[in-house]
């Protein structure tokens, strides 16, 4: 096997192992778990999954639910990423990025919840859910994470810049310094998914609003929960995920921005079939 052969097997063996798939037993169990060892990459130097011919989520054994524990929040609490289904490049949701908009984990876990229960949602595709993005946040009901930065201002796009520390958009002492942020993009770089939901709550008009090229992504949620679609929440977002994944990398990213202050029972209502119609476009993608 000659050297390129070489790093492209070792780079496939990688993705395996970080979502637990090489794990023995799994084909007898109905859920896995696997722990992702903490890592503490440069801000700006997050490792890219080398490319493979194979989805770094295809294994024939693999237990319905795997659950990868991506890293840890400042104040320990686990983030936990549910994967569901082997086929194809993945359809990833999370939520609960500001704890001050609990409905969106709310949401996000419900979702987890269905894909249980109901796993020919996801037959011939597969999708990753992250339902507490900032734990520590949610605990508090804080916007920001415990080191009181904004996650979601965080991420190492083109447009990042800190910001004061005494706004609630505080943007940290470097992009990527949060280890909530790293876990994300870590997730996404071993992942590569083929679309992004990121759930929150805004004050005013919930909305399907879209980065990169997700316009139609976010026209089929309008067809099930009837929120506009916009390009822009009328405000500037530097350094957010929806800039340094869907503007800066092209992957087709939605910001789903349920009504703050609506229950979440109700959210999930208004949404259940929005987000089960994408997770759908990911079985068309793999049929093509």
């Amino acid at each position: 096997m000659d050297a390129r052969r070489t790093r492209a097997a070792a780079g496939a063996l990688s993705v395996l192992g970080f979502l637990g798939l090489g794990l023995s037993g799994c084909a007898s169990r109905a859920r896995a778990k696997t722990i992702v060892p903490a890592a503490e990459p440069s801000p700006r130097a997050v490792a890219t999954c080398p490319p493979s011919s194979e989805s770094p989520l295809a294994r024939a054994d693999s237990p319905r639910e795997r659950i990868v524990e991506l890293g840890r929040s400042i104040n320990g609490a686990p983030l936990e990423l549910h994967v569901f289904g082997d086929a194809g490049r993945p359809t990833f949701v999370f939520g609960g990025i500001h704890g001050s908009e609990p409905t969106s984990a709310y949401v996000a876990g419900r979702l987890v919840e269905y894909l249980r229960e109901n796993p020919e949602a996801y037959a011939g595709t597969s999708v990753a859910v992250l339902p507490e993005a900032n734990p520590d946040g949610l605990e508090r009901r804080s916007r920001t994470n415990a080191r009181r930065v904004d996650l979601n201002r965080n991420f190492p796009a083109r447009n990042w810049h800190r910001g004061s520390k005494r706004s609630s958009n505080y943007g940290g002492p470097a992009a990527a310094s949060e280890p909530e942020t790293r876990a994300l993009i870590r997730a996404v770089e071993v992942l590569r998914p083929a679309r992004i939901v990121t759930i929150h709550a805004m004050n005013g008009d919930q909305c399907n609003n879209f980065d990169g090229p997700a316009r139609h992504l976010a026209e089929i949620m309008r067809q099930h929960n009837r929120y506009p679609v916009r390009r822009s929440i009328g405000y500037p977002t530097p350094g957010s995920f929806g800039n340094w994944a869907g503007v800066d990398r092209g992957i087709p990213t939605i910001t789903l921005e349920l009504r703050q202050g609506r229950s979440g029972p109700r959210c999930w209502a208004e949404n259940e079939n929005a987000l089960l119609a994408v997770i759908r476009a990911g079985v068309e993608s793999v049929a093509r």
